[in-house]
């Protein structure tokens, strides 16, 4: 399970120093893909292919899953570790993130997220976010 929120730079050759707590769980080769809300999504081997599983099973004939789906799997990559615990993030993935130079790196549960430092600090300034409203809809949903 990934929690916690980390703070790093990317270099300029487009390495990313993945958390030493998110190493472990994530393992040497996990894949990268475009995450919804302007950040990347990060899925060990394991957790992709559980994801993988639910998307083959959406309907090919509904117009929806098909975007959804392709969504996803048009941006994906799959990625390792170096020695020093970078990954190597593809210039196509940081240009859909709006990734330049200071990255936050946040737990999700089963996956981690990767977020341009300033859009995860604009993100969370929205005024348009009410957690109020979010929790009173995720009751709704049984959470």
């Amino acid at each position: 399970m990934f929690f916690g929120e980390y703070e790093h730079n990317i270099d300029d050759k487009g390495r990313l120093i993945i958390p030493s707590k998110f190493r472990e769980s994530l393992g040497g080769e996990f894949v990268l893909t475009k995450g919804l809300d302007c950040c990347l999504f990060v899925f060990s081997m394991e957790e992709w292919g559980n994801f993988e599983s639910k998307l083959k099973a959406l309907p090919v004939s509904d117009k929806d899953a098909r975007a959804f789906t392709r969504f996803f799997f048009a941006g994906a990559a799959d990625c390792e570790l170096d020695r020093q615990g970078r990954a190597s993030i593809p210039l196509s993935l940081r240009k859909y993130a709006k990734i330049t130079k200071e990255v936050t790196i946040i737990g999700v549960s089963n996956r981690l997220e990767i977020w341009d430092s300033q859009l995860w600090t604009d993100y969370n300034d929205n005024e348009d976010l009410n957690y109020e409203d979010i929790a009173n809809n995720m009751a709704m949903l049984g959470i």
